[in-house]
């Protein structure tokens, strides 16, 4: 103990006979440092009412222990920062984030300045970045790559970019969703969604995947663009419904709010959900289960996905390897596709 009684990091760390340094991060609760060993810290700095200098700790290591979260939401998409899968996968990260001692700060691209690296990294902002999404082959996040910006991204991996992702195996989910109906008796499946959307695509290939598997024909007319959207999903397929002479007898929207707006314009047309055109969603939503008729869908594990995000860009802020992962994917049948 110094002169004046006064606990210091060095008397922390003498009496759990660890380094200074090592101390420093296990009070930090630094993945880096092992549970027991920041527990143990944790517990004597407790004890001697101990608390780390955070004005000086951040001189000191030029750190932030701030992350930046940017949220993809396009103007035209009318896709909002209260879109329920966006929640959940945020709630996911801000609780994550604080099990390491990191705050987060969040912004869309609507409000987001163009240029990253500037704004958060060499102006000190944030340690490090998570965007959530990869809109519409953004050229912002393709500029991050050629930067020295520990980042991670939520969305599919794309082969000639160099940059890491962290997202649901969409392709897959497509292909299970689009195999769900054909078992449950649909041979004219209608695709609803914005295949200029990365994730939205792999999408598509999975649904193009399931008909050929099917020996059905890809039939290019059932294909919808629609935004993320209620809204949208509720338009786009009344103005195919009203246009189009052939008729549908299944759909795959590619989210859980798509297919909600769809189903709302079936009900009061009073077209039958699944008898007469059979729906399946994408993400699970806490909604999906509740609503009727309740809504089959594809669950992605967005719990997985925030942590192994944070997990993901904090090895990279420590200089640990990391490579992009895809999540595995399920279908949760519910009352919108149970014809069998």
């Amino acid at each position: 103990m110094n002169k004046k009684n006064v606990m210091t990091l060095a008397d922390i760390a003498k009496l759990a006979n660890v380094s200074k340094s090592t101390a420093s991060r296990a009070l930090r609760n630094n993945p880096v440092i092992k549970q027991d060993t920041r527990e143990l810290v944790q517990k004597i700095a407790k004890e001697h009412n101990f608390k780390v200098n955070v004005t000086a700790s951040k001189l000191r290591t030029q750190k932030t222990n701030t992350i930046a979260v940017v949220v993809m939401l396009e103007q035209k998409s009318g896709q909002v920062i209260s879109d329920p899968f966006l929640m959940e996968i945020l709630g996911t990260i801000a609780d994550e984030l604080t099990k390491f001692g990191y705050d987060m700060l969040l912004t869309t691209t609507k409000t987001a300045t163009h240029d990253w690296y500037s704004y958060y990294y060499e102006s000190k902002r944030a340690d490090g970045l998570i965007v959530i999404g990869q809109g519409e082959h953004d050229q912002r996040i393709e500029l991050l790559a050629s930067t020295d910006l520990p980042f991670v991204v939520w969305g599919t991996e794309i082969h000639e970019k160099s940059y890491t992702t962290i997202g649901s195996d969409n392709r897959k989910g497509g292909f299970l969703a689009v195999q769900h109906l054909i078992q449950q008796g649909c041979q004219r499946i209608a695709f609803l969604g914005d295949i200029n959307h990365n994730e939205v695509e792999q999408r598509w290939l999975g649904y193009q995947d399931a008909l050929f598997a099917a020996d059905l024909a890809v039939d290019h007319t059932l294909q919808i663009k629609a935004d993320f959207t209620s809204q949208d999903g509720y338009a786009k397929l009344r103005d195919h419904l009203l246009i189009e002479d052939e008729s549908i007898d299944g759909l795959f929207a590619v989210s859980d709010a798509i297919a909600l707006g769809a189903s709302k314009y079936l009900y009061e047309q009073k077209i039958s959900v699944p008898n007469e055109i059979a729906i399946v969603g994408f993400d699970d939503i806490a909604m999906s289960e509740f609503c009727s008729p309740s809504l089959s869908t594809v669950r992605q594990n967005t719990a997985a996905g925030g942590r192994l995000l944070v997990k993901t860009l904090l090895n990279k802020i420590n200089k640990q390897p990391v490579k992009s992962q895809l999540l595995d994917v399920e279908v949760v049948q519910r009352q919108s596709s149970s014809r069998i």
